[in-house]
C-alpha cells in the first residue's frame, strides 16, 4: 500500500510515517516510480510504534524493542535480551513514578478545590 493509505489507515501522518522509516523503525519496498510500498503487516507495526511512543519510550528504544516483539499481538519473540528486559523494566518503573506524582497532586488540587467551595 502507499503511504496515503497507511496514513489513512492508521491515523499517522505521513510525515511521521517518513519519520519512522528514517529511524529505522518501519520499511517499505519502492515502486519502479520510486514510490513507497508498504506491507499489510505495516498497520500492525505503525500501530505499535504509536503505543510504545504514547508509553514515553524514545525512538533509540523501540528500534531496540521492536524486532523483539511480533505485531500481530505483540507478545515477545525469543530474541528479547535480558538487559532490554531490564531496560524496559526500568522505563515502566519510572512512568509508575510519574503517575503517583500525578496523582498526589490531583489529591493536592481536590484539596484546594475542596477549601475553596467549602465542601
Amino acid at each position: 500500500m502507499r503511504i496515503g493509505e497507511l496514513a489513512r489507515r492508521t491515523g499517522v501522518s505521513e510525515r511521521s510515517l517518513r519519520y519512522y522509516e528514517e529511524q529505522g523503525l518501519l520499511s517499505a519496498q519502492r515502486t519502479p516510480g520510486g514510490h513507497r510500498d508498504y506491507a499489510e503487516s505495516a498497520v500492525d507495526r505503525v500501530i505499535r510504534i504509536q503505543e510504545l511512543f504514547s508509553a514515553g519510550l524514545s525512538s533509540i528504544k523501540i528500534e531496540q524493542l521492536l524486532p523483539c516483539m511480533r505485531d500481530a499481538d505483540g507478545g515477545p519473540s525469543k530474541i528479547a535480551t535480558p538487559t532490554l528486559v531490564a531496560e524496559l523494566t526500568a522505563e515502566r518503573d519510572r512512568i509508575d513514578g510519574m503517575i503517583n506524582d500525578l496523582l498526589r497532586s490531583r489529591r493536592a488540587l481536590d484539596n484546594v478545590i475542596d477549601a475553596a467551595s467549602g465542601t
